[in-house]
């Protein structure tokens, strides 16, 4: 990152020429300075924050509808265009990741700036970074080329019209970051405490976390930049990872306080529309053809069954079309589970999980497979360490596997590694449900698990998408830049063109 700078839209920009223009004065420090005004920041205030909105924004409604709906989690509804392919720009996407960056940045030019090499800041400063490579991936994972070398740092020297970074350079300085804040971590250091939502300051599960976030990043290029990815991997490997589920970085949720501190699809069956709660037909099938013992605890009966007697889980279509939803009977339909996602009175809310030993377990199996830091013997070991960490996690709480599930599960006799590649990438896309953006950047990296489109042709003629278009503002602001980026697309901007990682064959 070019001088560790960040994005400051227009706005910012504009409200910086409004204070100039209004406060020109000797005495400008004391007008404009409101007494009761808070002019420090609480480090540990800002890290909690973009922890919990980075969390919640992955899995709330939004989310659902369009790439959860994609993945083939959730079925999307008549009200929400894009989950039946129907291309709109994704600001609230791009602007919220560009939030949490900002106040990053803050952390860094603000609450701690000087600390840089001291005991008081410099591990906070580290697990900042680590915190920023993680936002940065998943961002650019979702639009491709992004800007980020040239957004700026603050206030006083905004840049609007920054250029789109390739997706390929930022991967390359991620994996740095990633590598160089890593070494800043001293367990002796000042630590973030209980403001760390994720692991309390522990400076030692930050380590065994950002050395996981590595694996991922090496991983998720693996088919277009091969030795890289090899590099990368197999130097994750050869490191602590996520030990357990006890690493696991996760938000905690409260049912009974405020909607927004409620897990966010409890907050979808809250707050949001009726017409979104209903799961997919892919994912309830594949629960329900193995047997899955997550199953009543992912999805609810159909009412009619329920009523009939016999009670039974049914997905819908996703992409739709409108003939299709006409015909429609909702009762016909499971929604997610009312006695877990979509019950408020759990007396153990459900974590907002971010990342677990169970993906872990799951790309160390990939790796294995490939050769990568572990031989392709240990390839089932780690799938079946990730299915038992997956089956235990909240609200599952399933300590031992059936013996019927684990037998038909848990072999890789016979298949070949593209096979047991299928079956590892299953058990990660039933993991990642409401984790909705990871689900949809695992599924297009791997093609797993295959996936049909809906019959609605939408702006893809009926292809599930690719990635999301970028922010409208871009277009407006930013325009020069913009249509750079967008003329190394494949097919410009739009749902169907793929990111630079996004080549497997």
């Amino acid at each position: 990152m070019k001088n560790g700078k960040f994005l400051k839209y227009i706005t910012g920009g504009l409200l910086s020429a409004m204070v100039l223009t209004a406060g020109c004065t000797k005495d400008f420090e004391q007008l404009n300075t409101p007494p009761t005004s808070v002019t420090d920041v609480d480090p540990g205030l800002l890290l909690s924050k973009v922890q919990k909105d980075a969390a919640f924004v992955e899995g709330n409604e939004r989310a659902n509808i369009e790439f959860g709906s994609w993945v083939q989690h959730w079925a999307g509804g008549q009200v929400a265009p894009v989950s039946r392919y129907i291309q709109q720009p994704t600001d609230g996407v791009w602007s919220s990741h560009y939030a949490l960056l900002r106040n990053l940045m803050q952390l860094r030019t603000q609450a701690l700036k000087g600390l840089e090499n001291m005991p008081a800041g410099r591990s906070k400063l580290a697990i900042a970074k680590i915190m920023e490579v993680s936002v940065w991936q998943r961002l650019t994972d979702l639009f491709g080329d992004v800007p980020s070398s040239e957004t700026s740092a603050n206030a006083a020297e905004v840049n609007t019209k920054p250029v789109y970074d390739t997706q390929e350079a930022i991967y390359t300085r991620l994996i740095s970051d990633l590598d160089n804040a890593m070494a800043q971590l001293n367990a002796t250091d000042a630590s973030y405490g209980n403001a760390d939502f994720y692991f309390k300051g522990d400076v030692a599960k930050w380590k065994r976390y950002a050395n996981s976030l590595k694996l991922r990043l090496g991983m998720r290029i693996r088919y277009a930049a091969p030795q890289l990815a090899e590099k990368t991997v197999r130097e994750a490997m050869a490191q602590p990872l996520l030990t357990g589920n006890a690493d696991n970085a996760a938000i905690p949720t409260y049912n009974n306080a405020q909607t927004t501190n409620a897990h966010p699809v409890l907050q979808q069956f809250i707050a949001g529309s009726p017409d979104l709660r209903y799961l997919a037909s892919a994912l309830v099938t594949t629960l329900k053809s193995k047997n899955d013992p997550r199953l009543p605890m992912i999805a609810a009966p159909t009412v009619n069954s329920v009523k009939a007697g016999t009670p039974d889980y049914r997905g819908i279509g996703v992409a739709l079309t409108d003939a299709q939803l006409l015909a429609v009977i909702r009762d016909d339909y499971s929604t997610a589970a009312t006695t877990t996602y979509f019950n408020r009175t759990l007396a153990t809310p459900i974590p907002c999980y971010v990342f677990t030993y169970a993906d872990v377990c799951f790309f160390k199996a990939e790796a294995a497979i490939l050769g990568w830091g572990a031989t392709a013997a240990d390839a089932l070991t780690f799938f079946q360490d990730g299915v038992k960490a997956a089956m235990a996690l909240q609200p599952y709480n399933i300590a031992t596997i059936p013996p019927a599930y684990a037998a038909a599960e848990f072999n890789f006799t016979g298949l070949t590694a593209e096979q047991q590649l299928e079956k590892i990438m299953t058990q990660k896309w039933i993991l990642l449900f409401g984790r909705d953006y990871e689900a949809f950047t695992e599924w297009r990296r791997t093609g797993y698990p295959v996936l049909t489109p809906g019959d609605n042709k939408g702006s893809t003629n009926g292809t599930i998408p690719r990635r999301a278009a970028y922010s409208s503002l871009e277009l407006l602001l930013n325009e020069s830049n913009y249509q750079a980026a967008v003329g190394r697309l494949t097919q410009g901007d739009s749902y169907v063109s793929k990111v630079w990682w996004d080549k497997k064959p």
